[in-house]
């Protein structure tokens, strides 16, 4: 099974910018990044596949761009201008199963997760 390693995150004020890693134990199909604000669901926020189409999620289009980390398999989540409404619990996730891409920002998509990285943008 693959094991992720998330780092980053942590707080600034609202236009500030901050970056978030995730390494994985090996290859991966697609890798991704999921938030969870306090009472809210699990959103899907960007999701990179190993041949290097990207997605993300409306509200972050233009803001958050994912790339390939330094590190062999290791994905990049570079996050400026920051909002407080991007204030929450970060997650990266990866699958090695074949997903039909359209499904790539949903949880059900990915078999291990990572154990999260606090963002907090204050206004």
């Amino acid at each position: 099974q693959v094991h992720l390693e998330e780092s980053g995150g942590g707080s600034v004020q609202a236009g500030g910018s901050l970056t978030l890693s995730c390494t994985a134990s090996r290859g991966t199909y697609i890798m991704g990044w999921f938030r969870q604000a306090p009472g809210k669901e699990r959103e899907g926020v960007a999701a990179r596949r190993n041949d290097g189409i990207t997605k993300y999620t409306d509200s972050v289009k233009g803001r958050f761009t994912l790339s390939q980390g330094n590190a062999k398999n290791t994905l990049t989540l570079e996050m400026t201008n920051l909002e407080p409404g991007d204030t929450a619990m970060y997650y990266c996730a990866a699958t090695s199963s074949f997903v039909l891409w359209a499904q790539s920002l949903s949880e059900g998509a990915y078999e291990v997760w990572g154990q999260g990285a606090q963002v907090t943008v204050s206004s």
